[in-house]
């Protein structure tokens, strides 16, 4: 069974960093995936802000799965260059990634994502563009 089946079979429990950072998978397939989690004082950096870091993870994650919702079985993906623009910090509650699709080529895809407070329509937190090759 592929990652990708796994993933939509298993949600969370497939991916051991999504169980280490309490990651649900909201939703996957046709060039979009929404992923979501609760900021927990163990992401905070030390003056109470969620690491930047986990920004970027997070959103790159979605763009990940955005992608392996168009790649045909049997092909993988892996991040070639990722850029990420923080526009205000988090301290607590609900972050929402969304990563889409923007054009997929036979070896390399481009993905948009972003980070949204509370539900996926909150306040832009962070935006995030990135090349993937598929191998």
């Amino acid at each position: 069974m592929s990652y990708f089946e796994e993933l939509k079979r298993r949600g969370r429990d497939a991916n051991p960093f999504f169980v280490l950072m309490g990651i649900d998978v909201d939703s996957i397939g046709e060039g979009i995936a929404q992923l979501s989690m609760k900021v927990r004082p163990d992401m905070q950096n030390g003056v109470g802000w969620m690491q930047g870091g986990i920004f970027t993870a997070v959103a790159d994650e979605a763009m990940a799965l955005a992608l392996y919702s168009v790649v045909p079985p049997g092909e993988g993906i892996a991040t070639i260059s990722e850029t990420t623009s923080f526009l205000k910090g988090a301290r607590d509650g609900l972050v929402v990634a969304t990563g889409r699709v923007v054009r997929k080529g036979r070896r390399v895809a481009f993905t948009e994502g972003d980070v949204r407070k509370g539900t996926g329509e909150g306040e832009l937190l962070a935006r995030c563009a990135a090349a993937f090759a598929i191998l």
